[in-house]
């Protein structure tokens, strides 16, 4: 059994060689803008999954998935021949869901500041709802007769 950072590292290696043989060798007039996000491999290093990202529509993203699920055997060859494994894994084209929860994320953080904003605006209009000083005060505070503040109560002798 391999171990993760062997795992990882191939995982890395397939991500470099699919997205260079996007953009270079596949000219399948189907693929879109097609972005590979992730590659994670399995332990044992037999499957490969291969998340992407599409830009445009729903037809552009099934138009591409299906330009993928042909090259696929070119795709997993050419992985076989420029890693240099024994056994070359399969691979699996997985549409990526990073752009549609990313949009979900900006709509509730869009709804919260409308919110915030909407009670921020009430609150500056806000009076209250009692006296402005809601705190009591005893009778003689009120009146202000230059007197000062009462003589503190004796707390014991004095010492020298």
């Amino acid at each position: 059994m391999a171990d993760a950072p062997r795992a990882r590292k191939l995982a890395e290696r397939i991500q470099q060689i699919v997205a260079r043989m996007l953009d270079t060798r596949i000219k399948d007039p189907r693929l879109g803008f097609v972005t590979v996000t992730d590659v994670r491999v399995t332990g044992d290093l037999q499957n490969a999954t291969i998340f992407y990202t599409v830009l445009g529509d729903e037809l552009d993203r099934t138009s591409s998935a299906a330009a993928l699920a042909s090259a696929k055997g070119l795709i997993r060859s050419e992985v076989g021949k420029q890693t240099g494994i024994r056994l070359t894994p399969t691979i699996e084209f997985v549409l990526d869901a990073v752009p549609e929860t990313a949009a979900s994320l900006e709509e509730a953080l869009r709804t919260a500041a409308e919110r915030d904003a909407e009670v921020a605006q009430l609150a500056a209009q806000a009076t209250y709802a009692g006296d402005p000083d809601p705190y009591r005060r005893p009778a003689d505070e009120d009146e202000d007769d230059g007197a000062g503040p009462a003589p503190a109560e004796d707390a014991g002798p004095a010492r020298p």
